[in-house]
């Protein structure tokens, strides 16, 4: 991707529009651009490698591919999101698919009001959209929701993608700071995020992080 804008007009500089307005989004008809019709290639490839574990949480989920995919390999698994078309379109897929998949419209900041706990939890977008008082809390939830020695894995922008359209760029020291209670980082991996406006992904890291 180049420095200037993106050539499709659904990717906003992240300055230019409220946080977390995602619902409008999945109400066009045209999907997000980070709606690619099926999980991301980085969380494809840890789920064949073994890498879900238990109960599976999908966290800002959006239509749901990460919690779908991990209800075809055998788990049970929850999709959260604060968009309510989101989570209607979510549940349209398990439906057709035949997978029995829980979708929730709710808060990734209140996991601890679900009074469940999740050994494995996916996050892929969600981190890079909060800000710095958010993230705290963020983390602060997760751990409320993931016992010692369950994982988080996630997908966020990285600092390494040039430009200033799109969500927040990440650093590594931002997210070790950000799991540095509870938590420990096991890697810090350079990856993408796939879009479906263009042949080239998004520069992202993908995250996985034991609970303490």
């Amino acid at each position: 991707m180049t420095d200037g804008p993106p050539p499709d007009p659904r990717l906003q500089a992240s300055s230019g529009r409220p946080p977390h307005d995602f619902e409008a989004s999945y109400a066009t008809g045209t999907p997000p651009p980070w709606d690619i019709g099926g999980p991301q290639p980085a969380f494809a490839y840890l789920a064949r490698a073994g890498g879900l574990v238990g109960k599976v949480l999908d966290v800002g989920c959006g239509t749901g591919e990460h919690a779908l995919l991990a209800a075809s390999l055998g788990h049970e698994a929850v999709g959260l999101d604060i968009a309510p078309n989101a989570i209607e379109l979510a549940r349209g897929k398990s439906s057709e698919r035949g997978l029995d998949v829980r979708f929730l419209v709710w808060d990734a900041l209140e996991l601890e009001a679900l009074g469940e706990q999740f050994d494995t939890v996916l996050d892929c977008g969600l981190f890079h959209v909060l800000d710095d008082a958010e993230r705290a809390r963020f983390v602060q939830s997760l751990s409320a929701a993931v016992p010692r020695g369950g994982y988080y894995h996630m997908l966020c922008f990285s600092d390494r993608q040039p430009g200033d359209w799109g969500p927040r760029r990440v650093t590594e020291r931002e997210i070790r700071e950000g799991l540095a209670e509870g938590w420990v980082v096991d890697s810090i991996e350079a990856t993408e995020i796939v879009t479906n406006i263009g042949p080239t992904g998004a520069q992202a890291w993908q995250v996985a992080a034991t609970r303490t």
